[in-house]
């Protein structure tokens, strides 16, 4: 008995892409931190968020199941026959009812936010990610992430727009670039997302810009503008982002795809993120 929990737990776990569902809970409470919400509330929302990421990446296996049968992915517990359709949606549901109850505490706004992040990442499993929509939900979710630290906050609030429109290129860039490992398996499985319909080498470049027009978002966002005033450790972060998008340029240019582009593009998001928990405190202005 003890065994077969353990198995379904491990099942559910590796179905529930833990990669990036960590990076986005401490993504949040390290918003949370920086944006000055109290401890109790960071962790009720890193609980949230985890909760709802864990209901976002099972769904989405759970949907796929035949697609990845298909095209042999020994990767995906589901697929495999580790665990049942059946118990991943079980899985799904009481993760998304979780991360529900666990908003409800930090306010309406929060919870309500919260949903709407939610159900927009659903609307990709559902079916935009076979579109040309199948940016939208990245540009609405991530657009939206940074108000959710701001709406845990005791006086909650939405974020800026600047932090709205870095949030918004960040998610582009990880759309445009999360696909490309896998766009010859997804065509034979007649997913045709916007990536795999502007082909790897001009989604990466793609790619590349929006962090650029993300980091240049939060270098001057938080000074309305000024260049003056922008704090020398913005001008740094945005220099590393810079640099690494115009070398994954040059990697296009010289016929590089698939996964050398995938990591450039991941470093590159992931310094924008940095950069935007380092500007957390002026995330309301």
């Amino acid at each position: 008995m003890v065994g077969a929990a353990v198995r379904l737990l491990s099942g559910l776990w590796r179905s529930s892409h833990p990669g990036p569902t960590l990076v986005v809970t401490a993504l949040a409470a390290a918003l949370a931190i920086a944006s000055g919400v109290s401890s109790g509330r960071v962790g009720l929302l890193a609980a949230a968020v985890f909760a709802g990421q864990l209901s976002v990446g099972i769904s989405n296996d759970a949907l796929d199941a035949d697609r990845d049968r298909a095209v042999g992915r020994t990767d995906k517990p589901i697929a495999c026959g580790d665990i049942s359709v059946r118990s991943a949606w079980i899985g799904t549901a009481t993760m998304l009812i979780a991360a529900l109850v666990l908003s409800a505490p930090l306010g309406v706004g929060l919870l309500l936010a919260h949903a709407a992040f939610i159900a927009s990442a659903w609307s990709y499993n559902l079916g935009l990610k076979a579109t040309w929509l199948s940016i939208l939900p990245y540009l609405f979710s991530f657009g939206l992430f940074p108000s959710l630290a701001t709406l845990a906050a005791a006086e909650p609030q939405f974020a800026a727009p600047w932090a709205w429109l870095a949030g918004a290129a960040l998610g582009a860039a990880l759309h445009l670039t999360n696909v490309l490992p896998d766009l010859d398996d997804d065509a034979r499985t007649g997913i045709r997302g916007l990536p795999h319909r502007l082909g790897g080498r001009i989604s990466a470049s793609c790619a590349a810009a929006t962090v650029i027009t993300g980091g240049l978002a939060v270098t001057l966002g938080p000074t309305q503008g000024s260049v003056a005033q922008a704090p020398v450790v913005a001008w740094l972060f945005f220099g590393v982002v810079v640099s690494v998008a115009v070398v994954t340029l040059g990697m296009v240019r010289a016929g590089r795809s698939g996964r050398v582009l995938f990591r450039l593009v991941m470093l590159a998001a992931f310094v924008l993120a940095a950069q935007l928990v380092a500007s957390g405190g002026s995330l309301t202005g």
